[in-house]
């Protein structure tokens, strides 16, 4: 089968010919009929993750977000059967031990992370296998297409999880998102559905027109301002400062500006992971989150046991994932589409749904 897979860091993936999966006992095997190309990729074609023993290794087959038909499973397999459509979450459980009993299966303390680690190669391919099967498919609902779940993928459910699990969102809550690429987006998409009031933040007017588009109440352009200017616009905005803030993209000015973008008591959530001129630490106004009692969190995907309370959004026309969707693209683009995150040069969603 045909698949894009990793042979040296920041050069461009190999689209080449390698050997279809076959389930494991417990697992299950998925014809992939879309997969998200996400920024995770491009960290991952990059390298990064070194400074936390989390760097991709070369032969990996990347992509995380996929949806399609199951066309085998494995004898210990019950709950799911040939030709279900499902969707796969990036972060794997096993269902058995204690995080996944007790409901936090995203930081399994066996999981695996799809499309990241050798174990688990990833959805960039004709097919994937899906470990744990009955623990991780998810059944996509009548009338979703694969495109839309696959743009649902792990943006949508890490940040549902963000918004609802770590800052805790209320209606009337107001909400900064501080980067409105994919993650960012739904971000605001999700907080606009719950209720929330939605402030956008980018350098981009494009991607802040699509914030807008999505329910952000109010957009401010961050380009060429340094943080003070821009966080006091979002104070300002926000009535104060934001009950939460999401720091979607994980550079140092992003991360800084989400804490002091916060009013009394507030709740930074960390989504976005950092890069090589980070390298996982960010200086941060420690004293000041003291004064103001202001939590810091991170978030990392959805447990899969919560994917129902997502799904009943989706299915309520709560959110509409395919909106975001910006191009289709085909398996040969891959290597292209990660190059263009570099410069930011991609809007919204970018889905494959060719792979032949």
């Amino acid at each position: 089968m045909r698949a894009a897979v990793l042979r040296e860091h920041g050069e461009p993936l190999e689209i080449t010919d390698v050997d279809r999966p076959d389930p494991e006992p417990h697992g299950a095997v998925v014809a992939v009929e879309a997969c998200g190309v996400c920024r995770s990729d491009w960290h991952a074609w990059q390298g990064h993750g070194e400074w936390v023993g989390d760097r991709v290794r070369d032969g990996q087959i990347l992509g995380h977000e996929p949806a399609g038909r199951v066309v085998a499973v494995g004898d210990r397999v019950e709950r799911v059967a040939e030709g279900d459509r499902v969707a796969v979450p990036f972060n794997l459980g096993d269902g058995s031990c204690p995080q996944c009993l007790s409901g936090h299966g995203n930081v399994c303390e066996d999981g695996l992370a799809l499309g990241f680690q050798q174990d688990a190669q990833g959805a960039f391919a004709e097919e994937v296998h899906v470990p744990h099967a009955d623990y991780n498919a998810m059944a996509l609902p009548d009338g979703v297409s694969a495109r839309d779940m696959a743009a649902l993928g792990c943006r949508f459910m890490t940040a549902f999880h963000a918004l609802t699990a770590r800052g805790r969102v209320g209606a009337g809550d107001w909400v900064a998102v501080h980067g409105c690429g994919g993650v960012g987006l739904s971000t605001v998409h999700i907080a606009d559905a719950l209720g929330a009031r939605v402030v956008a933040v980018d350098i981009h007017d494009a991607a802040l027109d699509l914030a807008t588009d999505l329910g952000a109440d109010a957009v401010v352009n961050a380009g060429g301002r340094d943080g003070r200017a821009v966080t006091g616009d979002v104070r300002s905005e926000t009535d104060g400062g934001a009950h939460v803030s999401v720091d979607a993209l994980g550079i140092a000015e992003t991360c800084r500006n989400s804490v002091f973008s916060l009013r009394r008591r507030g709740t930074h959530v960390q989504v976005g992971l950092t890069t090589d001129e980070e390298r996982g630490e960010v200086s941060l106004p420690v004293e000041r989150m003291v004064m103001m009692e202001a939590d810091f969190v991170g978030a990392r995907g959805m447990p899969p046991t919560r994917y129902d309370e997502l799904l009943r959004l989706l299915e309520s026309d709560s959110i509409e994932p395919g909106l975001l969707v910006r191009r289709e693209v085909s398996l040969a683009d891959v290597p292209e589409r990660l190059a263009a995150m570099t410069d930011y040069e991609t809007t919204g969603v970018e889905v494959v749904t060719e792979f032949a």
